[in-house]
């Protein structure tokens, strides 16, 4: 096995994998849950076994040089500055978005949030006792899918006290350019809210010429109402390893969010802590190599889907996972319709519209090409006896 080499077919099925396990007494391709089926870069790999070798795994801490590698990389890449004591780490992401609910506002506040979304963005409102308002996405010229800023200024009420926010946005892979963001930044000033920007897919940009901006690097002001989640999971497809991150620059807001963890959300495993290590250390060139795969896959992905009567897929900017609108192919459930037809996608109704599915094409051309061909012939009624 080759890390380097992503058309490599690697057989994840008896691991356990919560991918590959939903599907495991059927011939379904699984392309929903969004980790790759790639192999982890060699140094993470190298890195992992040299701490096993080691035999002693007690209680551990975050190691001090992952703290100057993480602050390093914000100034290296977005000219951002952050301290040691900005960093907060969680052993998820989702956890980080549960927490933020919690830790802004009162039983009964309202949090709102772009839709269509990742699910936890929903739900994460409601467990924290909190109302959920969803602020639609519109297309803009060019097929993005961006926040609608004129309906979330009227969705702000006395009540909100929280933005939820993805960038780059799951579903879809929107990437937002610096003066929407900066847009985005006067609102929450203006209304006096807090907001919590997942950035979990900030190193997947695929599309040549764009880059990430992280919107508490816009200023201090802004810095001051954020709470950035970021991780190495998705990038590296070390999500089972469960090590995440907030940056919250605001000593209050950092004392708030840390105070109502306490006791329930369990520190980083000291696996996690190797893993991002190693990745944020010696991974980038694994993860430039790995971009211009998934590039080749996206740009087959626009042209093939594109070409199947009923379906329809934007560009996409960033992340491995792509948002396919099936409306015009007037399935009566496309979930069940594309399973039967062996191919598991995630449900567009988990995101908030069931006109579309999500589809993960983090996976080698040939199954990639296998689960496009499955589709275009159930859609085209060429499913063999």
């Amino acid at each position: 096995m080759n890390a380097t080499r992503f058309d490599q077919l690697i057989d994840r099925r008896a691991t356990a994998s919560e991918k590959w396990e939903k599907y495991a007494d059927s011939e379904i391709l699984p392309m929903w849950v969004a980790d790759t089926d790639f192999m982890a870069p060699q140094p993470v790999i190298d890195a992992l076994h040299q701490r096993i070798d080691h035999g002693v795994f007690g209680y551990t801490c975050t190691p001090a040089e992952l703290n100057r590698l993480v602050i390093e990389r914000m100034q290296r890449l977005y000219h951002w500055t952050i301290n040691v004591d900005d960093l907060v780490w969680l052993p998820g992401l989702v956890c980080g978005l549960n927490l933020a609910c919690r830790s802004v506002g009162d039983s009964g506040s309202a949090v709102v949030t772009p839709a269509p979304v990742y699910p936890p963005f929903m739900s994460a409102p409601r467990l924290s006792d909190r109302s959920l308002v969803k602020v639609p996405l519109q297309r803009d010229d060019t097929g993005r899918s961006v926040i609608d800023l004129d309906a979330l200024e009227a969705a702000i009420t006395p009540d909100a006290k929280l933005l939820l926010f993805c960038n780059p946005h799951n579903p879809g892979g929107t990437l937002y350019r610096r003066e929407e963001l900066e847009a985005l930044a006067e609102i929450i000033i203006r209304h006096d809210l807090i907001i919590c920007s997942d950035e979990i897919h900030c190193d997947l940009i695929l599309e040549p010429g764009l880059s990430h901006t992280p919107i508490a690097a816009l200023g201090d002001a802004i810095a001051a109402r954020t709470i950035t989640l970021m991780a190495p999971s998705k990038t590296y497809n070390i999500a089972g390893l469960g090590c995440s991150f907030a940056i919250i620059q605001n000593p209050e807001l950092r004392r708030r969010f840390q105070r109502v963890r306490k006791g329930i959300v369990p520190d980083v495993n000291l696996l996690g802590y190797t893993a991002a290590l190693a990745a944020y250390r010696d991974g980038d060139e694994w993860n430039r190599a790995q971009l211009n795969y998934l590039r080749g896959n996206r740009d087959y992905l626009v042209t093939a889907i594109n070409a199947i009567p009923g379906l329809k897929l934007d560009p996409i900017e960033a992340t491995y996972l792509a948002w396919i609108d099936v409306s015009a192919a007037r399935l009566e459930n496309p979930p069940h319709f594309f399973e039967q037809a062996g191919v598991g996608l995630s449900p567009g109704r988990d995101f908030g519209d069931d006109r579309f599915m999500r589809l993960n094409f983090g996976c080698p051309r040939a199954l990639l090409e296998q689960a496009v061909d499955r589709m275009r012939r159930a859609l085209l009624n060429e499913l063999p006896a």
